[in-house]
């Protein structure tokens, strides 16, 4: 039975018949040390409007799920973000158990984490376990893996593709049903790792991109490698008009087909 509840699932977030995604990510501040960006100030209304968007999902702690999401509940799929990690710390905070994400409604759970840093087998016990309890529930696992190279001064997340490679090696040999790593910054490593690993990859969304054009050149560029999609958040919700931003990254994610 669970595994029917699991392909129901991804098949609400998969649903284009490109088989690619572009969902966005609202799941910060408490997962990442920046002062509170102006697109997430009004979460309503953000959320308002990457709904008008028509996301493939919607990724998000679970204080704001349970606030905002009630009034677009069955508009679209969302994402319940599980773990609040510190790139500089071995600790991490668990914000939502598998049990309070399927009684939510959401279509996965999702567990930001870091490897190759100090606290890398503690995130990896902790997926373990994720990953055996959602089987019971029929809830997909969407990790974001972030692998970390030793700054002068702090921990700061790599883009090499040997590093990248590890961090998807690492989702794909625990069990997880979708992995999203950085993108390596160009088309070929990135196809050297989608080639290999028999598991959906998306990539996240990147620093900030100066224009639109930009952020649908860096969609487009992943696409070329064989990706699964992108997880956007900066820049959808950075740019003025948010819905507009979600059409044209989901066209791009789509291969130019309508969504």
């Amino acid at each position: 039975m669970s595994a029917l509840g699991k392909r129901t699932r991804l098949n609400r977030i998969f649903s284009h018949p490109c088989g690619r995604v572009l969902t966005v990510a609202v799941d910060h501040l408490i997962n990442y040390p920046e002062n509170m960006p102006a697109g997430l100030r009004f979460i309503e209304r953000t959320v308002e409007e990457i709904v008008a968007g028509r996301p493939d999902a919607i990724t998000m702690n679970k204080g704001i799920a349970l606030r905002v999401m009630p009034r677009f509940a069955g508009q679209v799929p969302f994402i319940i973000q599980s773990l609040a990690p510190k790139a500089d710390r071995s600790e991490f905070a668990v914000s939502a158990s598998v049990a309070e994400v399927a009684a939510m409604g959401a279509d996965a759970i999702a567990l930001a984490m870091f490897v190759k840093g100090a606290g890398e087998l503690a995130f990896i016990t902790h997926l373990g376990s994720v990953v055996r309890e959602a089987e019971r529930y029929g809830l997909p696992v969407i990790t974001h893996i972030y692998p970390l190279s030793s700054g002068d001064e702090q921990r700061v997340v790599t883009h090499e593709p040997e590093d990248i490679f590890y961090a998807v090696r690492m989702g794909l040999e625990m069990g997880a049903d979708v992995i999203k790593v950085p993108y390596t910054g160009d088309v070929a490593s990135f196809r050297d790792i989608v080639s290999v690993t028999p598991a959906p990859i998306v990539t996240a969304g990147g620093p900030k991109c100066d224009t639109l054009e930009d952020a649908e050149r860096m969609v487009e560029e992943v696409v070329e490698s064989g990706a699964a999609g992108c997880t956007i958040g900066r820049n959808v919700w950075g740019f003025p008009d948010i819905p507009e931003a979600v059409r044209r990254l989901k066209k791009a994610a789509y291969g130019g087909r309508p969504g």
